[in-house]
């Protein structure tokens, strides 16, 4: 399902960095192939990205993604059977440098058995202010059909429709800080039909018994980030963001990045971050309802719940030299491994049983995420 596909997208980030206003990015391919492991989910594959100027006004991408996704996470194991499923993602880009000014488009598709999403995209990004200040301006548009393997009869749409704000700005010579704004208003089928939410049933053996989940048709989300990079004095730089989201649904979302970045020699970088992350639960969020149909809105998804996560990353870049491609300006292989702890106060771990429903120890898992990629500027 879609939820697994977003948590390994999130591992591409590197391959897909926006371009600055007012220059175009340099001709470059990427080869990657990624992996999440964890709490009982397994995503894998490769990724290719290719970028081409032409005239130093116009530039194209195109992106192949690939997710193989073996699944036996807890929600799958307490409530239906494990299962295995592909995914895989196109993407076409634009840009039109004009000026201070880059013009963008973009289009994505990606489908798997029980789901396809289609989001265009476009943006401009302005240079103000002799360079110092970049005002990026941006909307998407996507829209999904969700399907539910076995069932021929089960189809539903999703809409989704983001809009964006980001403004940069050189503060010092060694100073750069950074403000967005981001609103997604979704409407259509926004839960998962294969899961379900429990209630006590006395008659049941558990002493509980389960029924479909039942999600409003439509979400609201707003977030907000600030961001800041110094430039150290010795070929470093530190980076601290701080991001705020609110919803509709009453999920309240903090977030707190650092990074530092450090050059060693001519052809080293090493990075290293930390990110902590906590939310509060959506108001129709519940691990164990009093009785069956108990309110208009029922959600058991653990990403819903009360919880809070910490990941530790490190990275690595080493530039390098290939004999016999001399078409090849640079070339790097990349390394980036992440450690991540989810920890969740309101959401239990069913697989504990023989206790009274309600006092099951709360649920945690860790995950490690993989990316080794190749990248060649031409």
């Amino acid at each position: 399902m879609r939820r697994h596909a977003l948590l390994a997208l999130s591992c591409c980030a590197a391959l897909s960095a926006p371009a600055q206003a007012g220059v175009l990015a340099e001709d470059r391919a990427d080869v990657m192939y990624h992996l999440y492991d964890g709490g009982g989910v397994e995503i894998d594959g490769p990724s290719m990205l290719v970028r081409k100027k032409f005239a130093e006004k116009y530039a194209v991408s195109a992106n192949y993604y690939v997710d193989l996704v073996s699944s036996a996470s807890i929600d799958v194991v307490t409530t239906a059977s494990p299962y295995k499923e592909e995914r895989k993602e196109y993407s076409l880009g634009g840009e039109y440098l004009r000026g201070k000014s880059i013009y963008t488009v973009g289009f994505t598709n990606s489908k798997e058995n029980d789901y396809e999403a289609n989001a265009a995209s476009v943006s401009i990004s302005q240079d103000m202010f002799g360079d110092l200040t970049t005002l990026q301006l941006s909307f998407s548009r996507g829209w999904d059909q969700v399907f539910r393997r076995g069932d021929d009869t089960f189809e539903d749409r999703l809409d989704r429709r983001v809009y964006g704000a980001d403004l940069t700005q050189v503060a010092t010579k060694s100073l750069i800080l950074g403000l967005s704004w981001e609103t997604v208003t979704e409407e259509g089928f926004l839960n998962n039909p294969y899961r379900s939410v429990r209630y006590l049933d006395p008659e049941a053996a558990s002493g509980y018994s389960y029924q479909a989940e039942v999600y409003p048709r439509t979400r609201t989300g707003n977030a907000l980030a600030v961001r800041g990079r110094h430039f150290l004095p010795w070929r470093a730089a530190a980076q601290a963001e701080y991001r705020w989201y609110s919803d509709s649904w009453g999920v309240l979302g903090h977030t707190v990045e650092l990074s530092y970045t450090q050059p060693y020699g001519a052809r080293w970088v090493f990075d290293a971050r930390y990110r902590w992350y906590t939310q509060d639960g959506a108001d129709f969020y519940s691990d164990l309802f009093p009785r069956e149909d108990f309110q208009n809105f029922l959600a058991r998804d653990k990403e819903l719940a009360t919880m809070t996560s910490q990941t530790i990353g490190i990275g690595a870049s080493y530039e390098l030299r290939l004999p016999g491609m001399d078409f090849l300006e640079k070339t790097t292989v990349n390394f980036r491994y992440d450690y991540m702890l989810f920890d969740y106060d309101d959401f239990r771990d069913l697989r504990v049983t023989g206790v009274p429903p309600g006092t099951e120890p709360f649920y945690d898992f860790s995950a490690n995420v993989v990316q080794l990629f190749f990248s060649g500027w031409f």
